[in-house]
């Protein structure tokens, strides 16, 4: 029966096991089961992984109310009614239900239905196409074993850091209490979106950020234009600083933190934003010859490099390509695929980088958006990027606010869009936009990149009126000249 550990000698043999049963390992074991191989999944803490309960879920509930209430204050009509406090504990007490108070019985169901068998526990591989579970249960696969263990937040080696316990991704997507004054560290996705929401729902927010801006992945004005949203919120944002120390002392006491520059800053918590880590450092990886804790370096179908045989697959999070949770069920997705193909003996399609077996956005194409106030959201190469790559490009900025859909939108309302063009090919490699609402803006730059669809062809694809998606013929106009 799906979704039971199993303990006939029958049942320890499938031709895939899947390590890992966040939205990655799900849909590799779904599209490997749909193309008629047994599957099954080893999962020692949640069905539904990181994604569901700390990290895209959680975060945007409660990002939800924040960008709702900032947009009605610009709506004539409407906003003297709303500059109001939000109601934490209401925020909270939903974002509990979203993830369904931590409970995965919903996503077991889904697993059953979908004829995916469940085993529950540590699962570490033990040599060429072995997993052993808790110690106890060996599974062997007979074509594959995929690895979709995801990341983790990454705790730097600071004075005292370790020792006053602070607040990672997962405490700030799930605390069931607003602290009064929270520090944010690190200036990337995690720590402009906990900030933004913790200081809507009454913090007093401090930001350090060791660079110079935030968002630095993205076109600097995405940066720039967040930056001035969260000071004008009252966040204290302090750009070029380092933590050199951290004190704490007292479990659950005010938190102590050191700064370069020589000030303290006390906090009740302390949120570590700084980076990720693949979560590999206890799977087994030394018995098949690749280094503990290591990314997975892969291939475009996702099957790691330098295992003899060909059976290990590194999915999603863990080969470091894309760490963001749509980019890991789209490589599941090609993962499947392949497998798949292998176990029938159908020839690979390497030779198509946009073929079934390929995950080429991976590379060229990966959409993101940061669910601040405003939005930023941007696919394929920024302009700097481009450049780095030897493309020749031109740059086209405008104005999200001089077309009529942000006139409507919101009044004052404030952003910007860039679309990056190779010149030679006149395609697009990249486009950005920052502003409210322009997360639902991104998908048709992400099909206008993926598809490296001609410019002259997208001057044919015209946007309704009055829209924000107008800044596409603005885009396109300036373009033209």
């Amino acid at each position: 029966m799906a979704a039971t550990r199993a303990t006939d000698a029958a049942d320890e043999a499938y031709d895939v096991i899947v390590l890992g049963a966040g939205p990655t390992g799900e849909n590799v074991a779904d599209r490997a089961h749909a193309a008629g191989l047994s599957t099954v999944i080893v999962e020692s803490e949640l069905v539904g992984g990181e994604c569901s309960y700390w990290a895209c879920v959680p975060s945007k509930a409660l990002l939800r109310p924040v960008t709702t209430r900032s947009e009605a204050r610009r709506v004539p009509g409407i906003k003297d009614t709303v500059d109001v406090p939000l109601d934490a504990p209401a925020i909270l007490a939903h974002r509990d239900a979203i993830v369904s108070h931590w409970k995965d019985d919903g996503q077991v169901r889904w697993l059953d239905s979908a004829g995916l068998d469940l085993v529950r526990g540590q699962g570490r591989l033990a040599g060429p196409r072995r997993v052993v579970v808790d110690g106890e249960r060996v599974l062997t696969a007979r074509h594959a074993v995929a690895v979709c263990t995801g990341s983790r937040a990454v705790v730097p080696p600071i004075p005292g850091l370790a020792e006053a316990k602070p607040w990672t991704s997962r405490d700030a997507t799930s605390s069931q209490s607003v602290p009064g004054r929270l520090v944010v560290v690190g200036g990337g996705v995690v720590g402009v979106e906990m900030a933004t929401a913790w200081r809507a729902m009454g913090a007093s927010v401090t930001l350090l950020v060791r660079g110079d801006g935030l968002l630095p992945r993205m076109e600097p004005f995405a940066g720039h234009l967040v930056a001035e949203s969260l000071a004008e919120a009252g966040v204290f944002l302090r750009t070029g600083v380092e933590v050199r120390e951290v004190r704490r002392e007292a479990p659950g006491g005010p938190v102590t933190v050191l700064l370069d520059s020589e000030d303290e800053i006390v906090a009740d918590e302390l949120l570590i934003a700084t980076g990720r880590a693949p979560r590999t450092e206890d799977i087994g990886l030394d018995t098949v010859g690749l280094p503990p804790g290591s990314w997975l370096d892969v291939d475009d179908s996702c099957r790691v490099k330098g295992v003899t045989g060909g059976w290990l697959y590194g999915v999603g999070d863990v080969n470091h390509r894309a760490l963001l949770t749509h980019q890991g069920k789209y490589q599941a997705r090609v993962a499947g695929a392949a497998i798949a193909a292998r176990a029938r003996g159908v020839p690979i399609l390497e030779s198509d980088p946009w073929g079934a077996h390929a995950a080429t956005a991976d590379l060229r194409a990966v959409p993101q958006v940061v669910f601040s106030d405003p939005e930023a959201a941007a696919v394929g190469l920024s302009a700097a990027e481009a450049e780095r790559a030897g493309y020749r490009i031109r740059v086209v900025d405008q104005d999200m606010a001089a077309t009529a859909g942000a006139s409507v939108y919101a009044e004052d309302y404030r952003g910007r869009a860039r679309m990056v063009v190779d010149l030679d090919r006149e395609v697009l490699l990249g486009v950005t936009f920052v502003g409210m609402g322009v997360g639902e803006l991104l998908h048709s730059a992400t099909i206008a990149v993926a598809g490296e669809v001609p410019i002259e062809r997208l001057w044919h694809a015209v946007p309704s009126f009055p829209t924000l998606s107008e800044v596409w013929l603005r885009l396109l106009e300036a373009y033209r000249g």
